[in-house]
């Protein structure tokens, strides 16, 4: 890894592109999200992001997305570059990030369609990066207790409200390593603690994400009944992909509207995450 406090660690780009201050981290479908979009190589301390980083505009607003996969869906969970996509979104002005996500739902009743704002988070996973403070220098510890951003939460359950949209307030999402699915045993196991949901992408981007200082708003969309719940010889990979291809445009719809709305100001505890603390290295 690059010393993250060389110089040439904060180059965005040939040409400085004007700063984007909300980031989408989401599926290939999010492309023709935005207007008048162009690509920019963002390097970062922690290698390349999935795909270079394409800016755009959505309701007047300057939107960095990185598809979370990269271009062609060639990294599977375990091996998406979450530091490099934060980081590039971070160098790039951004300070909110919405990111929209595949789960399956650990509650017959969310069945698949369903979108679920998510309050909370737990990590199974285990052998990815966690954090941006590895290097040798002052420890950094940042508060996880309320993982998602409040005020990003908020600005989605507006809309929701105002457009007819049913989105689940609240809920659990519980990131397994992944590539394969849960077992039933497993899932039973999450389903009994209370647990709303399951995925493999939320961790550790929500976390590298408060270590960034940046809020985060995961919105997952339930592909699927997770395979405690149900019945059958449970879910398979095209039928995960077949529901979010067949619902990519309501969230794009759905962003559409969100993205104009989103605060921009630092009124935020998420963009405080760090107030107080020695860092090892300058942040973009």
């Amino acid at each position: 890894m690059t010393d993250p406090a060389t110089p040439a660690s904060h180059s965005t780009a040939a040409s400085e592109p004007s700063p984007a201050p909300i980031g989408v981290i989401g599926g290939s479908g999010f492309y023709s999200f935005l207007d008048d979009a162009t690509e920019v190589a963002v390097p970062t301390p922690f290698g390349e992001p999935s795909s270079p980083v394409t800016l755009g505009a959505v309701g007047g607003r300057q939107v960095a997305f990185v598809p979370r996969h990269g271009r062609d869906h060639r990294f599977a969970p375990h091996r998406v570059n979450y530091r490099a996509n934060l980081w590039a979104l971070r160098a790039l002005g951004v300070r909110q990030v919405l990111a929209p996500c595949a789960v399956g739902s650990l509650r017959a009743e969310n069945g698949p369609g369903t979108i679920v704002l998510p309050d909370q988070v737990v990590d199974r996973t285990w052998g990815r990066e966690h954090t941006v403070y590895d290097a040798e220098g002052p420890v950094v510890h940042v508060s996880m207790a309320d993982p998602y951003c409040p005020r990003g939460r908020r600005a989605v359950l507006d809309v929701a409200n105002d457009t007819g949209e049913h989105v689940v307030d609240g809920g659990t999402l519980v990131v397994i390593n992944g590539p394969r699915f849960s077992s039933r045993a497993e899932s039973h196991w999450h389903s009994a603690a209370g647990w709303s949901v399951v995925g493999m992408t939320g961790m550790p981007e929500a976390a590298i994400a408060r270590e960034l200082a940046i809020c985060l708003t995961s919105i997952a969309l339930v592909t699927d009944l997770d395979a405690g719940v149900a019945e059958g010889e449970g879910v398979t990979h095209h039928e995960v992909l077949e529901v979010f291809a067949r619902n990519v445009e309501r969230l794009k719809a759905m962003l559409g509207h969100v993205v104009p709305t989103m605060p921009t100001d630092d009124d935020c505890g998420c963009r405080h995450a760090l107030d107080g603390q020695r860092l090892p290295f300058d942040l973009p």
